[in-house]
């Protein structure tokens, strides 16, 4: 059970150690800074979906043939259907934008913003544990030590991204204490879906290669729909490019290492 609690609370600390960035940065994060945080969240994320999600989904299913590769066809697609929904019937307001996505509302644009990045993290939470839930199901071929990594590399992306939320809140006339406390409280949807996933693992268990596959789906959706734009935007969209390499290749490590 301590392990289990660690490697969900271990993303929590990353976006509260990012959010605590507002105390020693300007009003505004510089647009190339955030442009290359934007591109390494990125990375990591499409990492994270590839080497822990997509390619233990197809492996657990490899005795079935040419049929191993569904479960995580289907999960993939209903994962990206999943985050599609809760973008189309939530109001939020992305970073950056100034008119608001979803239905019509009368949350203010500090809620929205919130809105925005509670969608972003849930399915990092459900990611993280998803592969719990694979560690704690011994004919999965997870290991602990991956969970672990999974752990460690959303935490690392969520430093970053917790400064890029704290310090918009910040420019939008927030105090200090108040943007951290935003933002801080922007990943707490991580833990608790993850917690979730854990509570009902012996129910999944038997759908699990479909689940790291939705995972998979969720958290690529994110990419694409929100930071790949982000971070190509205007000028020195090259930044954001050489963020994603490094993100990238930092998760890909370790979940080698660690896995």
């Amino acid at each position: 059970m301590t392990n289990i609690a660690i490697c969900l609370l271990i993303p929590f600390l990353g976006t509260v150690l990012g959010s605590a960035f507002v105390f020693f940065m300007k009003r505004e994060m510089p647009s190339l800074l955030q442009k290359t945080l934007l591109g390494f969240a990125s990375g990591v994320m499409v990492a994270a979906s590839v080497w822990s999600l997509l390619i233990p989904s197809m492996e657990m299913n490899e005795g079935k043939g040419s049929w191993a590769v569904l479960p995580a066809a289907v999960g993939f697609l209903l994962g990206m259907a999943f985050l599609l929904a809760i973008d189309y019937l939530t109001p939020h307001l992305h970073i950056g934008d100034q008119s608001p996505e979803g239905p019509k509302s009368r949350l203010s644009r500090t809620a929205m913003i919130n809105l925005a990045v509670t969608i972003h993290n849930l399915p990092e939470g459900m990611a993280v544990g998803v592969v719990i839930v694979g560690a704690l199901n011994s004919g999965s071929g997870i290991s602990t030590a991956a969970a672990l990594a999974m752990a460690v590399g959303i935490a690392i992306q969520n430093i970053p991204e917790g400064a890029i939320i704290s310090m918009p809140m910040r420019s939008e006339g927030n105090s200090k204490w108040r943007s951290f406390a935003m933002g801080s409280l922007s990943g707490a949807v991580e833990p608790l879906g993850g917690l979730a996933v854990v509570l009902f693992a012996e129910a999944l268990s038997a759908t699990l290669p479909g689940l790291l596959a939705f995972a998979a789906g969720a958290m690529l959706y994110v990419v694409v729909e929100e930071l790949i734009p982000e971070s190509s935007e205007g000028e020195h969209s090259n930044l954001g490019t050489i963020g994603f390499a490094i993100g990238f290749v930092l998760m890909m490590v370790l979940d080698v290492v660690l896995g």
